[in-house]
């Protein structure tokens, strides 16, 4: 999945950055208020972790514009204000969840897992389809209760099409979710992915089709 993470602190947005890049999605970090609402409007991504207080537009303002923009992105909130005030303004505004500075990376982690279970309307971490199942919270699949040895870039396309499954996912739509404005984000390099992935998923009952003009669809019986 994709995240967006919107810190001006460059210390913890390099510790958060890794953090979530070891959870195999890609992160892209702006430090700007005023550049993320410019970024918020062209670009799509799964998940936005905001910062209050930013240079430029402060995190509310950027809150409040991406929610009248009509964007149901889940939003959490990282802030050092404690205030029940700044809470409760930011939870009206929009966001979905809220941590104070300081915080434990782990208790960060597990919000954001939750999060993009829930904008998925994923009930547990645990995803399966056919005999093909993805915990989404280890990072671990499994083929007929066997491990499937995944790279984090094969897992991460593996996981769109499993969030989708039974509907054709474009290849625009995968690169969307797995890269960030740092990667080499080519249409080739999906498709390798793929390749990968179907030798890897060598089953009968699970197939990646790929419906030529539109893009990959899952399908596992």
């Amino acid at each position: 999945m994709r995240i967006v993470l919107i810190e001006d602190h460059a210390s913890l947005a390099e510790s958060i950055r890794k953090a979530i890049e070891a959870m195999d999605h890609a992160v892209d970090v702006i430090d700007d208020g005023d550049l993320a609402v410019d970024v918020l409007a062209s670009q799509d991504f799964d998940l936005a972790i905001l910062d209050l207080a930013l240079p430029g537009a402060d995190g509310i303002e950027v809150l409040r514009t991406l929610r009248q923009r009509g964007s149901a992105m889940p939003v959490l909130i990282l802030t050092a204000r404690t205030g029940l005030d700044d809470r409760i303004k930011g939870l009206d505004l929009g966001a979905d969840d809220y941590l104070t500075k300081p915080f434990e990376m782990a208790e960060l982690e597990a919000r954001v897992r939750a999060l993009l279970r829930r904008s998925d309307g994923i009930k547990c971490a645990m995803v399966t389809y056919g005999p093909l199942s993805f915990d989404t919270g280890n990072r671990v699949v499994h083929l007929d209760g066997e491990d499937i040895n995944l790279t984090p870039r094969e897992r991460g396309v593996l996981e769109v099409l499993v969030r989708n499954h039974a509907s054709v996912v474009r290849k625009e739509q995968i690169g969307e979710h797995i890269f960030s404005f740092n990667d080499d984000a080519s249409l080739t390099a999906i498709e390798l992915y793929v390749h990968r992935l179907r030798k890897k998923l060598d089953h009968p009952d699970v197939q990646i089709r790929t419906i030529r003009g539109l893009g990959y669809m899952l399908e596992c019986e």
